[in-house]
């Protein structure tokens, strides 16, 4: 199933540490540095921000119950992929719901701030606003489009029963061709879910809502294929080829799933068409060449899904900017005649704020899953840089310089350079229009 990704790194903070050369290692330390000056401009910037949350959550108590539960899905997120738990016992399903439950939230406390604003625009002509969300008192209870976090868990559990009823109907036994064939009748036929003809549409990257609509890209279909066949006791691996994620049952015999009976084999039947698409390069795969493949991890997996989010949102978010580019100003920094992508405070592209928001939340949880991934931590400082959230984008790029590699390295010190200009500058026009303030 298809998922366009960069290669995910796995190597250990130990290892990915010593990769990094003096010259490099210098470096960091020495934008690091810059980072722990704290600016006036950066304090600002945190003042700001807490004094706008701060007035939401006294005027709103829904406001600051969207703030408890965006805190609570991330730390909740944060403990579900711990690497302090095997990677066996992290469940794709709550990940995911996880980070269903803080976009969702993040989007309501948005809604009502919105919803506030007019409300304090109009006042004295209507009463208060009308509540739109159903109240939550934590993140077990919210509601995802009409269900909460467990009933959506116990909606895979369902699946599962059906699976087991359609074997039971049949007085089929347990063979792995029969049990693979009734899941797929139950997903695909008695259940309807299909793979989205349209890539850019949120609904179909979060679990509920593919759930839900049985509509979903390829890599959620895969989850819950996974999800699914371990409610019935059967072990679904997968890995990356080409652009595809495929996904297969654990077998200590490989050859049997690529013997072809009724047409098929129980490889092409897990993973419908691509196998069969000469265009595709899983349809070169052998039992010898599956062998060799990385299996993912369940992290891997769940980084694949945070991957998608980032990509969509970003897209989303730079839609009225044809053809912008995280990378774009890293390509141009160098030409000083270039006007596009001059490094400037007041010629940024306009973008969306909340799908940027919503980008930048889903790489910071891919950074918490892939802390040394240095591709991830440039992209995420790339978003900051654009959400101008420049001092936060220092940090990140120079620790990127210090897991990059020499050629990665040597484009994003000039722009980082410069990015810590635009952070003086804009700290010093934050003071004068205090100062202007101040004397009006």
């Amino acid at each position: 199933m298809a998922s366009c990704l960069p290669p995910l790194m796995t190597r250990s903070a130990s290892v990915c540490a010593a990769d990094c050369d003096d010259r490099r290692s210098l470096r960091y330390d020495r934008w690091n540095g810059y980072d722990e000056r704290t600016t006036k401009s950066s304090k600002y910037q945190r003042r700001r921000r807490s004094l706008v949350l701060g007035s939401a959550s006294a005027a709103s108590p829904r406001a600051q119950i969207y703030q408890q539960v965006l805190k609570a899905t991330r730390q909740k997120f944060t403990q579900e992929i711990s690497f302090r738990s095997k990677d066996k016992d992290v469940s794709l399903a709550k990940a995911l719901l996880y980070i269903a439950a803080e976009d969702e939230a993040f989007m309501a406390f948005n809604r009502e701030m919105d919803a506030f604003s007019i409300h304090k625009e109009r006042k004295g002509v209507s009463g208060p606003p009308t509540p739109q969300e159903q109240e939550w008192n934590d993140v077990e209870g919210m509601s995802l489009a009409g269900k909460t976090i467990h009933d959506w868990q116990a909606e895979l559990d369902a699946i599962a029963k059906e699976v087991e009823a359609e074997l039971i109907s049949k007085d089929i036994g347990c063979h792995l061709a029969q049990v693979l064939e009734a899941v797929n009748m139950v997903l695909f036929e008695s259940r309807g879910f299909r793979r989205s003809p349209v890539l850019g549409d949120p609904k179909n990257s979060y679990l509920h809502l593919v759930l839900s609509s049985g509509c979903g890209i390829a890599i959620m279909l895969s989850i819950i294929y996974i999800e699914v066949c371990r409610r019935l006791s059967l072990t679904i691996v997968g890995s990356r080829v080409g652009e595809e994620f495929l996904i297969w049952p654990q077998t200590g015999n490989p050859e049997e799933l690529f013997k072809v009976t009724s047409g098929h084999s129980l490889f092409a039947t897990v993973n419908g068409r691509c196998v069969e698409d000469p265009r595709s390069k899983a349809s070169d795969l052998t039992s010898n060449s599956l062998s060799g493949l990385e299996i993912a991890t369940n992290r891997d997996i769940i980084g694949i899904a945070l991957a998608n989010l980032v990509r969509l949102h970003w897209k989303h978010a730079s839609r009225s900017t044809h053809g912008l580019m995280l990378t774009s100003p890293l390509r141009h920094v160098h030409n000083a005649h270039d006007k596009l992508y001059k490094i400037t405070d007041s010629k940024a592209p306009l973008l969306r704020p909340q799908e940027l928001r919503l980008a930048i939340m889903a790489s910071e949880r891919l950074l918490i899953l892939q802390p040394h991934n240095w591709a991830s931590r440039r992209d995420h400082g790339m978003m900051l840089y654009y959400n101008r959230e420049y001092g936060k984008a220092v940090q990140e790029l120079s620790i990127c310089m210090a897991f990059a590699p020499e050629e990665e390295a040597e484009v994003l010190e000039p722009f980082v350079e410069k990015l810590h200009l635009l952070r003086l500058e804009s700290s010093w026009k934050s003071l004068e229009h205090s100062s202007q303030v101040k004397v009006s």
